[in-house]
């Protein structure tokens, strides 16, 4: 970080985010200006890539209480991010990584990895959850009746900034074609959500005026992350904690409650 710029760099192999930073800050500079940094210069060719965008001087919501007016501002960024970049330029973009039909892949072979480690309500969590996975239907990326939308492909609430009026949103790494529901999951289930302070899922949600197939995809889609968390939450329980004690024991919880 530089002055009021941020220097990003990217290592030798990063798997496009680069290029989907870029993309994703160029859109927007373009249909949602003042949402996002602004795109300064980009080095997509060289063997570290490196991304140069302007300083935003919000902060991050994640660690504090999202509640008020503080959650209609989160509402109202995600909603202006969705709806600015045109259709025909949606339909035009690559899927963002991490879909539903990478992350079922995923839970196949951490149900096999890291469910044996398992036990009590965390287990129980990981049954239920791939009792579900098994009778859904998931694992293709044909979202039916559902429009798509550009999306940011990270729901962390450490990537919206507020400052005081509005929140601003950083990270489009994973950014790319999604849908509302699948992104809306992302914010509501990502461990960063609730960990240190409790979000209001429903008064988040309510802000959004989602059409029946939506609604169907989007609890199907909090279903899906919830095991997700679960099973990298309880990987990292035995490898490199990073959360606090407890918190895998929370997610298998949350699991249980989305399932039922």
């Amino acid at each position: 970080m530089t002055g009021d710029r941020v220097i990003k760099r990217f290592p030798r192999k990063d798997g496009g985010r680069a290029k989907r930073e870029w993309r994703a800050l160029s859109l927007l500079a373009t249909y949602a200006p003042g949402l996002a940094p602004e795109p300064r210069e980009a080095d997509l060719a060289a063997s570290e890539p490196v991304v140069v965008m302007s300083r935003l001087a919000g902060a991050p919501l994640r660690g504090t209480a999202v509640e008020g007016e503080k959650i209609e501002a989160l509402a109202k960024a995600v909603t202006t991010l969705y709806e600015a970049v045109p259709a025909d330029v949606v339909c035009r973009l690559p899927l963002r990584p991490g879909r539903q039909s990478e992350l079922v892949g995923h839970l196949d072979e951490w149900a096999v990895r890291v469910r044996p480690q398992a036990e009590g309500r965390v287990r129980q969590a990981m049954d239920a959850g791939l009792d579900w996975l098994a009778r859904s239907g998931l694992g293709a990326d044909a979202r039916g009746q559902i429009s798509p939308v550009f999306g940011p492909g990270d729901g962390n609430l450490a990537n919206y900034l507020w400052d005081g009026f509005r929140v601003q949103i950083v990270d489009f790494e994973d950014s790319g074609r999604s849908d509302r529901a699948f992104e809306l999951a992302e914010i509501t289930e990502h461990v960063g959500s609730w960990v240190e302070h409790p979000f209001d899922v429903s008064a988040f949600l309510e802000h959004f005026d989602l059409s029946p197939a939506e609604t169907a995809c989007l609890w199907e889609s909090r279903r899906l992350l919830a095991l997700v968390w679960l099973f990298l939450l309880a990987s990292e329980q035995t490898e490199h904690p990073r959360n606090p004690p407890g918190t895998v024991e929370r997610q298998a919880d949350r699991v249980l409650e989305l399932l039922a």
